[in-house]
Order: C-alpha cells, then sequence, then structure tokens
C-alpha cells in the first residue's frame, strides 16, 4: 500500500532544509508527497516564497494562511489557534499516513496538535535540541511527546528525547538537514552572487541575521539597537542583513535594520536570500553575526567563524568557530576584533561540525519505510532507571 506522507512547510529556512526530503518522497513509488504550505510562505511582507515551492517542481495541496499582521505574543498566540483548526481541516480532506514536522515554530506546534487531536501519525525532526532563549524551546518537546517517530541530528540530541520518555527504538541519528541540503548545492561562484545580489562585496564582509529572543528580559529594540551600535564602527566593511523572522518582535528589528542599512552605503538588506544564494555568501564572508541557528548548524562546515550573540541559540551543541557574547555593543565589537585575530583564525583549521556527516534525508525515508505506522498513537513511557537518577541527582 502506498503511504501518504504530509509535509508541512512554514517559511524559507524550513523548505530549504525539507527539500531534499521532499525530493525523495517525490521520487519513491512506495509513497506519496502531500504538502502544506503556512506560515511566512503566504506573506506578501516576506515575498511570497510559497513560489519558489512551486518552480521546484512540486505541488502544493494546502496553504494554511495563520500569520497575524499583529507579530505580537496576542498576535502569535490567535495564529496558533487559527493554525490547529485549520490544519485539522486540512488533514480530514487529505488522510495522510504520517504527518512530517520540522523544528520549533509556533506553527510546527499548531501543525503537531491538530494531528495529533485528529490522530494521525507524527515524525519529528530536529529534536532534542535546546534554545534557552525562546519560546520555541517549549514547543519543539511539546512536538517530541506528540510524536511517533524522532529524526534527531546528534546523539546527544537523541539521548535528551528518550530522557522525555520516548522509547529509544522510535529514535534515530540521522544529522543535520542543513549539512545534508548544502552537500547537494552547487555554490554561486562570486561574479554570479554578485549579480544575483545586485550588489558588490568588500575586501571585508560580515552576513548578520538577528531573530528576536522572545524569553530574554531585554526587548527585541533594545537588542538589535545595540547590534548596530557596534556594527556602526565597521565603515569599512560591507554588510548583509537578512530580514528578522516573524516572532514576536521581528517587525521591530526589520525597521531599525532597514533605516540602518538607508543610513549606510556599506550595508543592505534582503527580505530573504534563499537557501542557494545564503549558502553562496558564507565562502565570501569573514564570518556571520547575530542569532540564527544556521551559524551553529551549517556554517562550521565552512570553516568559517559564528559570532552567536545573546541566549537565542543557548543549549545547542557547537563547533569551536562559534563565539558567543552577551547583547550589548562593546561584548559584540570585541567578539568582531576576536573573529578578525589571527588566533581564532588558526581555530578554523580542520574545524569539526558535530551535525556532519551529510545524508540525513536518506535515512530518514528509508526509516518511515521500514516502521510499521499504527492507527493507534498510544505510547508507553520510556523511564530511566530511578536508582541512576538519583546517584546523578546526589552525586
Amino acid at each position: 500500500m502506498i503511504r501518504k506522507i504530509c509535509i508541512i512547510t512554514g517559511s524559507r529556512a524550513d523548505y530549504g532544509l525539507l527539500k531534499l526530503t521532499m525530493q525523495e518522497i517525490s521520487n519513491d513509488p512506495e509513497l506519496t508527497l502531500q504538502i502544506i504550505v503556512t506560515g511566512t510562505h503566504l506573506s506578501s511582507l516576506y515575498g511570497e516564497t510559497y513560489t519558489e515551492i512551486l518552480a521546484d517542481g512540486f505541488k502544493i495541496d494546502k496553504k494554511i494562511e495563520i500569520i497575524n499582521a499583529d507579530n505580537t505574543s496576542q498576535g502569535v498566540a490567535e495564529s496558533v489557534g487559527l493554525g490547529i483548526n485549520r490544519f485539522h481541516a486540512a488533514y480530514k480532506i487529505l488522510k495522510p499516513d504520517l504527518v512530517l514536522v520540522l523544528g520549533d515554530r509556533y506553527e510546527m506546534f499548531a501543525a503537531a496538535t491538530a494531528a495529533h487531536i485528529g490522530l494521525i501519525p507524527l515524525a519529528h525532526i530536529h529534536g532534542g535540541e535546546i534554545t534557552e532563549g525562546v519560546i520555541d524551546d517549549a514547543f519543539r518537546h511539546a512536538i517530541t511527546k506528540m510524536s511517533q517517530l524522532h529524526f534527531v541530528s546528534t546523539k546527544e540530541y537523541a539521548a535528551r528525547v528518550i530522557q522525555l520518555g520516548e522509547q529509544p527504538s522510535t529514535v534515530h541519528v540521522t544529522g543535520g538537514l542543513g549539512v545534508d541540503a548544502l552537500s547537494n548545492l552547487k555554490l554561486l561562484s562570486k561574479s554570479e552572487l554578485q549579480t544575483k545580489l545586485g550588489f558588490k562585496l568588500g575586501k571585508k564582509n560580515l552576513l548578520i541575521t538577528f531573530h528576536p529572543s522572545t524569553l530574554e528580559f531585554s526587548t527585541a529594540e533594545d537588542q538589535v539597537s545595540e547590534l548596530l551600535k557596534a556594527l556602526s564602527k565597521l565603515t569599512q566593511t560591507t554588510l548583509i542583513f537578512t530580514m528578522a523572522n516573524a516572532d514576536s518582535g521581528g517587525l521591530v528589528i526589520n525597521q531599525l535594520i532597514k533605516d540602518f542599512t538607508e543610513r549606510n552605503i556599506n550595508a543592505k538588506l534582503f527580505p530573504s536570500l534563499g537557501q542557494l544564494a545564503y549558502f553562496s555568501c558564507i565562502p565570501f564572508m569573514d564570518g556571520v553575526v547575530g542569532n540564527s541557528s544556521s551559524g551553529i548548524l551549517e556554517v562550521p562546515s565552512f570553516s568559517k567563524g559564528t559570532i552567536n550573540i545573546g541566549d537565542r541559540q543557548r543549549g545547542r551543541i557547537q563547533a569551536k568557530s562559534v563565539i558567543n557574547c552577551l547583547p550589548n555593543n562593546q561584548e559584540i565589537y570585541h567578539a568582531i576584533e576576536t573573529l578578525y585575530s589571527v588566533e581564532f583564525k588558526k581555530n578554523l583549521n580542520n574545524l569539526f561540525n558535530p551535525y556532519e556527516p551529510a545524508g540525513a534525508s536518506k535515512k530518514i525515508i528509508k526509516i518511515i519505510k521500514e516502521t510499521g505506522l499504527s492507527k493507534s498513537l498510544k505510547k508507553v513511557f520510556y523511564d530511566i532507571e530511578f536508582s541512576n537518577i538519583m546517584e546523578k541527582k546526589n552525586g
């Protein structure tokens, strides 16, 4: 019997990671690919990036609009409620055998909740990770508890999913999807990249992406203002910005960056570079700056440094190329000085990325095909030996 696998994509970022998996499903005669598009894909503010999915030859089965123009906490809460309702209705029509979600966004939480309520088996990619500075951290662990299959990027994350009570037989270490995507991309040359961007790179270049840290006490406005203060000192460095995501505070960040780039001829803001242009930029950058997961998960594969600001990514396993700093302009500027130092650059030789090797997409599809999907979502909680827990607690 042919299985229907429904993939949810909410942004250009997660589509770039899921694209290979979608291709694997589409090419497999034993599987049928269903695609539900939601989130910023459908927003004109973020470029209506669902058109890229169509351009790649995929068929979109459902478009579910849930993004609220008000991206405050109230707006996000309303989006989650609306999403649960609309995803549930879509599943009743599509009747998938398995819903596959990636990561920790509130859009994925809504999709996962609707699947769980609808008694549809759920598979989760990139569970077990920690991002202490954002509400997504709790969404990720909640999705884990609603899922029957777990595809994690490292052994450490597998252990954490099991610690949450998931049966070890359902937890599979596949590596990071970003690394997988990189291995299948033909990156643009410098001249091709500059033509695509309509922007000439300088002798020194930095790529900057800064998202709201939704669990930190300082506001998005405060944090990005500190970042821009530090960057304003780099008058001889080309600064390429990408827009913040749709989290609460994202619109404020984007406006401040837009104002900054209008005042500084060495800086330019792009709504979204897309996977190919983004990854093609990195070889020509001196490093990346901000708090995006890509700086932790994929950038180390380029042997480039990452300046990771604040607590948004705190808790993730990191390569030695990551420089952590507080969200104030002095700390950020000091981190930039470290990035350019001879000693730091030496550390980039023979750099190990803990999210390698590639091959995650093929592993995921193989496991899905080999796994029986029960209509019952009953799970037995996996208890770690109580004595071992107490020993660790008291020792």
